[in-house]
Parts: C-alpha cells; structure tokens; sequence
C-alpha cells in the first residue's frame, strides 16, 4: 500500500517511511503522487489541522493519505505558540527569530512545555485513522545543540539533560512526540488493514 504524505518536508517523509516500511506501507511525497496541494491550515486544534492536509490530498491523489500536524505548547503562555508554532511572530520570523522570541516572553515564568503531533490518515473509501503523541519537557533559558529544527534547541528534557537539538536523531524518535504519535498510529494502522478494511 502507498501513502501519500501531506507535506514537502522530506525529514518527515524519511521518518514516516522508515518507521511504517515494516508494515509493507510505502509512504510518497506529493509530487510522487504527481500532485502538488496547498493547504490552509484554518482549525483551531492539531486534529483540526492534520484532518484537513490528509483530507485534501486524499481527495487530490485518489490515494489515502497521511498528514502530520504539531506543535510547542507553553504552559505559561496558556498552551501558546500551539497550532502557529510555525507561524509564531509573523512571516518574516526564521527558526530562530521564533524561539528567541519565545525566550524573550518566557522571561520570569514557569518553563513547563511539551511538543504535541497528530497523526491523521484519510483513505478514499471515507475512513480516518488519528494518533496523537506528547513529549513534556521544559523551556530552556538559551538555545543548545546544533540538531534537529525548529523550537529544538530550547526544549529542555530534564530526565536527559539535553535539548531535542542536543540528541541523536535515533534518541530523538524515540521519545518524541512525532516518533510516539508515529508508532501508536502504526498500530492502528495495522489492526485496521488485518480487518480489511483497508482493502475497500
């Protein structure tokens, strides 16, 4: 079976093939699947938005597809950056221009955080798979690490004493919370094409 991912990140699509190869999925990217979707992300929560990319190019390719949305949410700043973490301070912010900004309005509070991603899979006959992992950690005081992208190199876990950019790609997909998300969806997965219903 192929899966259509619902993204041009190629370090999703190497992650999600890897982790579903065993189950005989092959997951594509969309010029794969010769389509090519922009989609708006307009809900208000990850499952929202994981619905509407998996639904969208579903519907474009004729294959199901598998789309993942997550995000930082920040206890202190009421479950903020949340669903725009990747939009957080406007367009003209980088990677790092977001977490400083982070930094900048963490100053005096609480440092409790965690990463969320949900996982959704749309197939054409009309059914939905939906996963979703967590990964509580804290925010750190100063960016370290070179790995990894995004909020990484200020998301502390204390357990490891590292950031998510200090961590090997290995340790990293194994506890965060797209690597979790990934291996509960993978379940479903499973127990979904052993009833058959993947067959329709």
């Amino acid at each position: 079976m192929k899966l259509v991912l619902a993204s041009k990140n190629e370090k999703k699509l190497r992650e999600m093939d890897e982790i579903l190869s065993s189950l005989g999925i092959e997951v594509i990217s969309e010029a794969q699947a010769g389509v090519d979707v922009e989609v708006e992300e307009t809900g208000t929560t990850f499952e929202e938005n994981s619905l509407l990319k998996a639904k969208a190019v579903m519907e474009a390719s004729g294959l199901p597809a598998i789309a993942d949305d997550s995000g930082l949410c920040v206890d202190a700043l009421g479950g903020a950056p949340g669903v725009y973490s990747a939009r957080y301070g406007g367009p003209e912010l980088d990677d790092t221009g977001r977490y400083r900004l982070l930094l900048e309005n963490m100053k005096g509070q609480p440092r409790g955080a965690r990463f969320v991603s949900v996982i959704t899979c749309c197939f054409p006959n009309g059914d939905v798979l939906t996963a979703r992992g967590e990964c509580h950690g804290t925010i750190a005081f100063a960016p370290m690490g070179e790995g990894g992208f995004g909020y990484d190199p200020v998301f502390f876990l204390p357990k490891l004493k590292k950031t998510f950019a200090q961590l090997t790609p290995e340790e990293k997909n194994a506890i965060s919370h797209r690597g979790l998300a990934l291996r509960a969806f993978r379940e479903k997965l499973e127990e979904y094409l052993h009833s058959g219903k993947g067959e329709s």
